[in-house]
């Protein structure tokens, strides 16, 4: 299996989105829409890029009671997304009625720790005198979303080998965070190669600034469409 990668267009406007949708072409069919952009230009965003036979990521990371995401997910899946994202943290409850409402066109994932937080963060938030291990809060998390029914879930690379060996096919993994090898890591705080999430086995992965901040665009997806096919 292939990872799979996505393009964030963290951009202001639908203008500096598209941009980079034309320039990138066909190398990237899957992209995703955040806070940023969809609080720009909205649903009319989603539904443009699925009339340029793109995917579409819709990371909005919905928290709150259950019926509430539910709506969310319904109207996203209106809209045509094929991924939304929850936070595992807003429980089981939450999770399965995102599931129930994306139905079998678009999977849920469930956000378990931010690749900008480390153990210390994480304890600080959650009010534990201790730092956490981020590795078990992920599987702990993880097993939250599997049993209600989630398509997968969010964690970084240094996790994902470990909810692999875990839940297998079970629960598809998108590593966020991908920088290349060497490169600024910016506000990230657990960061990896498309070489590093191709071998964990992750279904799906973010590949942000190391291609729309690159001086050849174009170039660099190429050089990450290959390292996620291992050469």
């Amino acid at each position: 299996m292939r990872t799979i990668p996505i393009v964030p267009l963290d951009v202001p406007s639908a203008v500096d989105a598209l941009e980079l949708v034309d320039h990138l072409g066909d190398r990237c069919t899957f992209y995703k829409v955040g806070n940023e952009l969809f609080t720009a230009a909205g649903p009319a965003m989603v539904r443009e890029l699925r009339a340029r036979n793109c995917d579409v990521f819709l990371d909005l990371k919905f928290h709150d009671i259950p019926n509430t995401v539910a709506g969310g997910v319904r109207n996203a899946v209106e809209m045509g997304a094929r991924l939304v994202t929850v936070h595992a943290t807003g429980g089981r409850a939450m999770l399965e009625a995102a599931a129930a409402a994306a139905g079998p066109s678009c999977g849920v994932l469930a956000v378990t720790v931010l690749t900008s937080l480390a153990g210390q963060d994480i304890a600080a938030a959650w009010g534990r005198h201790d730092e956490l291990d981020v590795s078990d809060e992920v599987l702990r998390l993880a097993e939250i979303a599997a049993a209600a029914g989630a398509h997968g879930i969010v964690c970084s690379g240094h996790e994902a080998a470990r909810v692999r060996e875990r839940f297998g096919d079970q629960l598809a993994v998108l590593v966020p965070g991908v920088r290349a090898a060497g490169g600024p890591v910016q506000d990230q705080a657990r960061v990896v190669t498309p070489r590093d999430v191709a071998a964990a086995g992750a279904r799906y992965a973010i590949i942000g600034r190391m291609v729309t901040a690159a001086p050849d665009r174009r170039a660099a997806m190429d050089q990450v469409l290959r390292e996620l096919g291992g050469e």
